[in-house]
């Protein structure tokens, strides 16, 4: 319901005339025939822009242009109406003098005729203002000399936008060939209003959900960088070595997954990371766990992945690298672990290797106790991907081929 009194708008009011004329005569001159045939394309026109997305504010001064061109007039405006205040605020218009536009307003009562249009729908037609006395002629009006008017409803998304307005100086009269065209042009630009209306809503809500789901991002990442350090503390604090090995590895699992909140929280996609990036920070933080070893990176620049599948290919690398620190090099510290991806149509090969002492010829990762291991091979299946040991002259090498996208049941 629209406020004060405010009604949607009839389909089958008839115009609102002076003296209620009856039929104009037909007008086949070659001028009037041209008119008619030229309101058409600029309708079509209109149709186009409205289509198109046009902006906002584009699309108003557009059909300010257009409707002013389709009835021969000096002056075209449209106006909004402004609740609070409850008077029509001129958007956008053609021929009115500096500072009209966002800024002139006109009552919106019964009294004035943009504002009978808008409260009862009916179009409203003022060929002689200079004797109109159904209503009062807008200061606006009179300060431009304006003759004659028109005045048309634009509907919004439930309820009225506001009032589409052509004035002329000119002699002569709008009749109902006009007003048909000035009720298209608002029909248009009322669909238009109406999709954008929505949109904007739409878009609100959506910013809405992301903020608070940034928000909830944030809140586990540190959450789970708070179980992190405490596991890191618990594993420094034992005595028995193999407990505190266990510990470190459970907290570098769970930094890898705060990781990847981490960059959500901050990301304008909430739903995919670039996984090359992501994957460069969860190698950082293994640095320490796999010291005096390097990790060496041969990436593409980036990868656009979805973030709940980024964090499983994060974990195996987590695994595989940690692997690689803890049994490659036995006797000869510091040696190279290497992290390639390699992009190729809609996969990603992951592949981790080193020159390490290797692994047993008959080693099958299905077949390992091997707890890091398990916990690459129950990933990789969550992926749709296996992980393969790959033949090599020396040292370990395991290879995954994850799809970008997940498969679809």
């Amino acid at each position: 319901m629209l406020s004060s009194g405010m009604s949607p708008a009839p389909d089958t009011d008839e115009p609102v005339v002076e003296g209620k004329p009856g039929k104009e005569p037909e007008d086949l001159t070659g001028r009037a025939l041209r008119l008619r045939i030229r309101q058409q394309e600029l309708l079509a026109e209109l149709g186009v822009l409205a289509l198109q997305r046009t902006s906002f504010t584009d699309l108003l001064n557009h059909t300010a242009r257009m409707t002013a061109e389709g009835l021969d007039a000096e002056y075209c405006k449209i106006m909004e109406y402004i609740p609070a205040d409850k008077r029509l605020l001129v958007r956008a218009g053609v021929g009115w003098g500096e500072g009209v536009v966002g800024n002139a307003t006109v009552g919106a009562d019964l009294d004035s005729p943009a504002g009978y249009a808008l409260r009862t729908g009916k179009p409203v037609i003022s060929n002689h203002l200079e004797n109109e006395e159904r209503f009062r002629t807008p200061e606006l009006l009179a300060e431009h000399g304006i003759r004659r008017a028109m005045n048309v409803i634009l509907q919004g998304d439930g309820l009225p936008f506001g009032v589409l307005e052509v004035d002329s100086q000119a002699e002569g009269e709008f009749g109902e060939h006009d007003i048909a065209f000035l009720q298209g042009a608002a029909n248009i630009l009322g669909m238009a209003i109406e999709q954008q209306q929505y949109q904007r809503r739409l878009q609100a809500a959506l910013d809405r959900h992301q903020i608070l789901l940034k928000e909830v991002n944030h809140r586990v990442k540190n959450s789970l960088q708070v179980v992190s350090s405490m596991l890191h503390l618990q594993a420094n604090a034992a005595n028995d070595p193999a407990l505190s090995e266990r510990l470190m590895e459970a907290s570098t699992r769970i930094l890898a997954v705060g990781r990847a909140y981490n960059r959500l929280a901050y990301n304008a996609d909430y739903e995919n990371v670039d996984l090359v990036a992501y994957l460069q920070e969860v190698v950082q933080d293994l640095e320490s766990a796999v010291a005096p070893c390097k990790v060496q990176l041969d990436t593409p620049n980036d990868i656009e992945f979805p973030a709940d599948r980024a964090i499983l290919v994060a974990l195996i690398v987590n695994e595989l690298i940690l692997n690689a620190g803890r049994h490659a090099y036995p006797d000869s510290p510091g040696g190279v672990i290497r992290l390639q991806l390699v992009l190729s149509d809609d996969k990603v090969s992951i592949s981790v290797s080193d020159d390490g002492i290797g692994l047993p010829a008959d080693f099958d990762p299905a077949l390992s106790k091997r707890l890091g291991t398990r916990i690459a091979l129950g990933l990789a299946g969550q992926l749709g991907a296996e992980l393969i040991r790959q033949k090599s002259s020396k040292g370990a090498h395991f290879t995954f081929v994850v799809p970008l996208h997940a498969a679809t049941n």
